[in-house]
């Protein structure tokens, strides 16, 4: 299992499209993915369970990555919030 720590910097934080975008990026991968903001954790696969966690700006959030692509997985993620000025 592979972890990625990052601070939300968008001033909307995370919110529909770029979440979007990070879904259907972590929806490709065989791994499990998850997203966890203040000790809730839901499946980064799913755009529902990611918006009812409602992260504002400058929330700190862990993703995780389990599985046989897990490495390539958390990488391309962190690129794609990079991308969409999420995270810094």
């Amino acid at each position: 299992m592979v972890e990625l720590k990052v601070v939300v910097i968008d001033p909307v934080g995370l919110h529909a499209r770029p979440a979007t975008v990070a879904v259907n990026a972590a929806s490709k991968f065989k791994s499990d993915v998850k997203v966890t903001y203040k000790d809730r954790t839901v499946n980064m696969k799913s755009i529902m369970g990611v918006m009812s966690l409602g992260i504002p700006t400058q929330s700190e959030i862990v993703i995780t990555c389990d599985g046989e692509d897990e490495e390539v997985a958390i990488h391309t993620i962190e690129e794609i919030l990079k991308t969409q000025k999420v995270i810094a």
